[in-house]
């Protein structure tokens, strides 16, 4: 007994499979007998449940019907006369209490004679009904079974209630009485289940030799391996030298038939010698045999060792096939490393030539001693390479000497038909010429230079085409002279994905190349060619488009300037960003200046244009959402914009803002401020006003208005861009040519991550001696006074010629001021690029034009103005309008100078 208890421990701790089944069989029998012994209880807790409920009722039947019941109800006390008799009953019965109560649940009896007196615990009405009450509940005894029935008298009325009930303590030590006989039968049970599983856990040790699941899995798993997997022949001989297991390999090298298992190791048709070592079970390592034409490294090892079966162990290897596999495998692994070496080191940039010199600097002298490639001359423009006739351009040459007669850099040639070059651009194929000292075309192109390659050492090459997306780009031509080997085909094919490699990354060059180019050649179409001409201020202008790469197509973006003439000799000043790049952005900066251009002409205050501009923004992407265009371009909403208005006779600017950057502004001394312009939303946004500011500018100060591409930049903070930029123009006398060209050498980043645009202006101040106010009387009589001394100031200022036309225009605006609007009316003659004349009073109601009729008898006042006029229109101001008209003059502009 005591051996096979040690033998149960021993079991429970190992990890065995005769463990785990013992376990399993043991866990089984357990939550069997569990489940039956609680299935037991819960019989018997339930079987004496019903049997408390039926004593009780029949206890309480029974003592409702006895006799001087009622009698003992109808006593003065009842509870006295009661109380004995109910105390009786329970006792006799065997339950736990017996209750007399009244209709209302207040007890006569109890067994706690506190109790009397109190309400009853419990569910009475189905009683007083006529009915019988059963349920269980915590009364002052604790949980019990209880009923209640009632006490009829004759006729039927319920006169009284009778409770009998029994505890659940009772109950329960019922069942618990059973117990002990349940745990001694599980017990029992569980014992020879225990007996039985140990017996048969043993006998299955025995036989898995104490092995666990795992590693028998594992035993499978490494024999299939070694059969099917390894690249190794392996067999298996018994102590009689028979063959037992042979795998797929070793049948394969030593052509093993079918039926060889069982044969002895002589009988298996191999090389004697092998046999003979097969036969004898002598230890072998790496002794080589022949088996037919292969030699075969031969290894045998006894298998009885550490008590094991006798016989022997073989493994065969194929030394042939690893010589040729381990030649292959340098060879694809060199050839593995070059291809990703390329991946790396071509295409870094998206420029056309820059990546044809990549492919040439890689393969010399890793593939080549020279490389040469041409591109269709459309190519490097960045349009579409054009038909295989098509003329070549040389961009890259690299060579391990630098006096080869191979054509330069730069050239352009015309490839005859008859070389590689032009084969291979025109069928798309690798043309490769082993031996060129057989002449096989290749040297109609140039007989005299051909004649040079092949005295030069030139003996061998390889023209890949440069083929992408369908379309030959051009051609790179490997070329060989100081590395004695030709070229084979194996070089072939890899000079084919060396190029094909580089061939994309040279499309891609050049469709950014042509986008790029197609970005900025909108993009200046769209910017100012010229700035207009105008007297208030002296203008220098830049714009640069963001570094290649760095943002966008081209790095064209929608930075935008404009310098805008205004009447009354003013002008405008404006500085705008759209959101993105590329050409969806320059032709929404086209649309944004042509509608400024717009606005501007309806001579509209600044924050007024802001506000209309912000609609239209606003409205576009509106449209383009519509039109299901949302998620192809990028939004307008974001664009910012600074509108300035100066005007050289008041010396007053007028500026307002809509997410842009605030101007720097240069006194006349030298001093740098960044004004205070009340920043209003980006464009698109609406929802809120934009304020105006205004700056009274003192002649020869600057307005520098630039985009956030000049003073934002990677690793740079904005503020530290901005205080460079005040540092920048701080300086006194510079000219704007001066103050733009400071500004991008001190400020602009190295590689601008966003396009950007520098507006400088310098003010003038307009001469008094050139301009003349009158005040008019509101009286039509006042007309002529004004045309005579306008008259005289034209003579005086040398302009005779222009007076009629000038007293036909103030004939005109002067009596429809009068006649139609409010004091005051004044007028003012400015003499400037052109002759102005401006009408202003208080009304803001303005004349239109119209075409009078042949019998009209008025209405061609306007129109004769408009006849006689350069142009004409209408300012309001705070206070009314302007009515003005402008009448070119003749020679140079005059001078500005005070």
């Amino acid at each position: 007994m005591a051996g096979f208890a040690g033998h149960l421990r021993s079991m429970l701790g190992a990890r065995t499979v005769a463990r785990q089944v013992f376990l399993l069989q043991v866990a089984i029998v357990v939550l069997l007998v569990v489940a039956a012994m609680v299935a037991l209880v819960l019989q018997s807790r339930s079987d004496s449940e019903r049997e408390a409920r039926s004593r009780s009722l029949a206890v309480a039947q029974t003592f409702a019907a006895a006799p001087g019941l009622k009698e003992a109800l109808a006593s003065p006390d009842p509870s006295a006369a009661l109380q004995p008799m109910a105390e009786r009953a329970r006792t006799g019965a065997g339950v736990s209490f017996l209750v007399v109560m009244t209709t209302d649940g207040v007890r006569y009896t109890h067994p706690n004679q506190a109790q009397i007196g109190r309400h009853y615990i419990g569910a009475i009405a189905p009683a007083v009904a006529g009915g019988v009450v059963s349920e269980t509940v915590t009364g002052t005894l604790g949980p019990a079974v209880q009923v209640v029935v009632p006490v009829v008298e004759d006729d039927g009325d319920v006169v009284a209630l009778v409770a009998a009930g029994v505890t659940l303590d009772e109950v329960s030590g019922v069942a618990e009485a059973q117990l002990p006989l349940l745990f001694g039968t599980a017990a029992a049970a569980l014992a020879l289940t225990a007996g039985g599983t140990a017996l048969v856990s043993r006998r299955l040790l025995r036989q898995t030799h104490g092995l666990g699941p795992a590693e028998i899995t594992r035993m499978y798993e490494h024999h299939d391996a070694v059969l099917h997997a390894v690249r190794e022949g392996v067999l298996i001989l018994d102590g009689e030298r028979r063959l037992v297991l042979a795998n797929d390999e070793a049948r394969r090298l030593l052509g093993l038939t079918a039926d060889a298992q069982g044969r002895r190791a002589t009988e298996l048709g191999i090389d004697p010698d092998m046999a003979r070592l097969l036969d004898s079970g002598r230890p072998a390592a790496d002794e080589v045999h022949v088996a037919g034409d292969r030699l075969l490294a031969v290894n045998q090892r006894p298998t009885d060792r550490d008590g094991g079966p006798s016989g022997t162990v073989v493994t065969l290897r194929d030394t042939t096939e690893l010589r040729a596999l381990a030649g292959h495998a340098d060879v694809a692994r060199e050839r593995l490393r070059l291809l990703y070496d390329a991946g790396l080191r071509i295409g870094t940039t998206l420029d056309v030539v820059r990546t044809a010199e990549e492919l040439a600097d890689f393969a010399v002298p890793r593939f080549a001693d020279f490389v040469t490639v041409d591109l269709a001359d459309p190519v490097v423009r960045g349009e579409e390479p054009a038909g295989p006739g098509a003329d070549m351009r040389r961009v890259a040459f690299r060579g391990v000497r630098d006096d080869s007669p191979l054509y330069p850099a730069g050239s352009l040639i015309g490839f005859v038909s008859s070389t590689p070059q032009a084969a291979a651009f025109r069928t798309g194929e690798v043309v490769m010429e082993a031996d060129m000292a057989a002449l096989s075309g290749w040297q109609r192109q140039d007989p005299d230079n051909a004649r040079r390659l092949l005295s030069y050492g030139i003996h061998s090459m390889i023209a890949a085409p440069l083929r992408a997306r369908g379309a030959v780009l051009g051609v790179a031509t490997f070329w060989r002279s100081e590395q004695p080997e030709p070229f084979e085909q194996d070089d072939r094919s890899l000079a084919e994905e060396l190029v094909a490699r580089a061939a994309v990354s040279v499309d891609n060059a050049r469709r950014y190349t042509r986008e790029h180019t197609m970005a900025v050649t909108l993009q200046r179409s769209l910017l100012p060619r010229a700035l207009p001409e105008q007297t208030a201020v002296d203008v220098a202008h830049r714009y640069l488009p963001a570094h290649p790469g760095a943002g966008g197509v081209g790095g064209v973006g929608g930075d935008w300037f404009d310098v805008i003439p205004l009447p009354g000799a003013r002008v405008a000043l404006v500085v705008g960003d759209v959101v993105g790049h590329g050409l969806h952005a320059a032709a929404t900066m086209g649309r944004l200046r042509t509608a400024v251009h717009n606005f501007s002409n309806l001579d509209l205050p600044p924050d007024e244009l802001l506000w209309h501009l912000d609609e239209l923004v606003a409205r576009i992407d509106q449209d383009e959402a519509a039109a299901g265009d949302g998620d192809a371009v990028v939004p307008v909403t974001g664009a910012t914009c600074l509108y300035a208005v100066y005007d050289p006779m008041s010396r007053v600017c007028t500026l307002a803002r809509a997410g842009h950057l605030g101007p720097v502004l240069v006194r006349p001394d030298g001093a740098a401020e960044f004004p205070d312009v009340p920043g209003g939303p980006p464009l698109g946004l609406g929802g809120l006003p934009f304020e105006t500011a205004e700056l009274r500018l003192d002649e020869g100060s600057t307005l520098v208005l630039y985009t956030d591409g000049l003073v934002e930049a990677r690793g740079r903070d904005i503020d530290e861009g901005l205080d460079l930029l005040r540092s920048a123009v701080a300086h006194a006398g510079r000219s704007p040519e001066e103050t733009c060209r400071a500004v991008l050498e001190s400020v602009l980043p190295r590689h601008p991550g966003d396009d950007v645009a520098v507006l400088v202006a310098r003010t003038r101040v307009l001469d008094a001696g050139r301009t003349v106010t009158w005040e008019v009387r509101s009286d039509p009589s006042a007309v002529a006074p004004v045309r005579a001394a306008a008259t005289r100031t034209l003579e005086d200022w040398g302009l005779p010629e222009e007076a009629f036309t000038t007293e036909l225009i103030l004939s005109e605006l002067v009596t429809n001021a009068i006649r139609y609007g409010v004091d005051p009316v004044r007028v003012r003659l400015i003499r400037d690029r052109a002759l102005i004349c401006e009408v202003s009073d208080g009304s803001s109601t303005a004349p239109h034009l119209r075409r009078a009729a042949l019998s009209d008898e008025g209405g061609r006042g306007l129109f004769l103005v408009a006849q006689v006029a350069e142009r004409w229109g209408t300012r309001y101001t705070p206070d009314g309008k302007v009515i003005w008209a402008e009448q070119p003059l003749p020679g140079p502009a005059p001078g500005s100078g005070r």
